[in-house]
């Protein structure tokens, strides 16, 4: 038994389908987005079985796209939860056959109560294709299933259906990245996109140091610190050097080298600051790495220390570059 041939057949048989699904499409698809469009209420999406863990994601998709949504089972309408159906909601429903006992059941009380509703199935005769308002056919030659039983095929085309309206309604709306991040703040894009460098510097417990402070002080204040760094600055405050443990591994080096001395002397001069703590997290990453940086000081436009960024801080934050 070949099962890279098998596993290879199971792709074949469904990109098929969903090939002549896309081929198919017709004002139907037109008709179920405009309806979803125009909705005042809730997008609501009611399934059974497999095709009822499809719609659990349709909603999720929908509901971060820009589409107020979310799943209900259609036994659980039936006993109490009919009543989250409200004036102003469209229904979803989804059954490959169309005769699912369960969502049958509710669909006399839908259209009593007005609601309109879309219907996802293979038989457009069945009772759901019927009730429908919008009929959109998840219909398929045969499963990828060997008894051509298991729901696999249709599972795939009925989310890809579901993709289809969600990626169109988010054109028609004119969705943008920054709205995805808005419904994702806790997503690598709703960091790339929100988290700003004011809400991650250091501003506390800063080791800073004046220019006329020794070396053998500075290597206290730099381990007091446990940033690896020590700023310098001048009389005025202004910042004027950094001492790196790299620079102190260098000055090891120096022939005249001594604890005694300033600091200053080993110190990298006029050292890349940035004062607006309103850059995004993500291009103060950029800037560290361009410049093969570990800390960045944040300064005032005069050049007096308020904070630091540290790639550290900016890691562990799940920050990344662009």
């Amino acid at each position: 038994m070949d099962l890279i041939k098998i596993a290879q057949e199971t792709f074949r048989i469904e990109a098929e389908a969903l090939t002549k699904a896309a081929e198919r499409l017709d004002q139907n698809f037109l008709d179920a987005i405009e309806l979803i469009l125009h909705t005042k209420g809730k997008l609501i999406i009611t399934g059974v079985g497999k095709s009822g863990l499809v719609g659990a994601k349709m909603a999720a998709t929908f509901a971060s796209t820009g589409t107020s949504s979310f799943f209900l089972h259609p036994t659980e309408a039936l006993h109490g939860d009919l009543g989250m159906i409200g004036k102003g909601d469209t229904l979803l429903a989804i059954s490959s056959s169309g005769e699912s006992e369960e969502l049958t059941k509710i669909l006399p009380h839908i259209k009593r109560f007005n609601i309109p509703l879309i219907g996802l199935t293979g038989n457009k005769s069945s009772s759901l294709g019927r009730y429908a308002d919008v009929f959109l056919d998840i219909s398929v030659e045969k499963e990828a299933c060997p008894l051509n039983t298991a729901p696999t095929t249709s599972t795939t085309l009925t989310m890809a259906l579901g993709d289809a309206l969600a990626v169109a309604l988010m054109k028609k709306k004119g969705f943008k990245k920054e709205d995805f991040a808005s419904f994702h703040p806790g997503g690598s894009l709703g960091k790339k996109l929100f988290i700003k460098i004011k809400d991650l510097m250091r501003t506390e417990s800063l080791p800073i140091i004046d220019d006329q402070t020794t070396l053998k002080k500075a290597v206290v204040t730099m381990s007091e610190g446990k940033l690896g760094t020590v700023l310098i600055v001048d009389r005025s405050g202004k910042l004027i050097a950094l001492l790196s443990d790299g620079d102190l591994r260098r000055a090891l080096m120096d022939k005249d080298f001594d604890l005694d001395h300033l600091a200053i002397e080993y110190a990298t001069k006029d050292p890349k600051s940035y004062h607006n703590t309103e850059l995004l997290a993500s291009e103060a990453l950029e800037i560290i790495e361009n410049d093969r940086i570990q800390l960045l000081p944040i300064t005032t436009q005069g050049g007096k220390i308020i904070g630091v960024l540290h790639i550290h801080d900016l890691i562990n934050a799940g920050i990344k570059s662009k």
